[in-house]
């Protein structure tokens, strides 16, 4: 199950937002998000602790 969280970004990061939907493969703002951050987890080495 997901959680819900909230994030507030500037205008310039919605627009980036807003053109990866048009030309990539995500849902919407939230598949991208989800993504960016498993790619920064992924490059910092950050293991998941469950």
């Amino acid at each position: 199950m997901k959680k819900r969280v909230s994030a507030t970004i500037d205008p310039e990061t919605d627009k980036i937002l807003d053109r990866l939907i048009e030309v990539g493969n995500y849902r919407n703002k939230s598949h991208i998000i989800e993504d960016a951050i498993l790619l920064l987890s992924k490059e910092k080495n950050v293991k998941n602790k469950k």
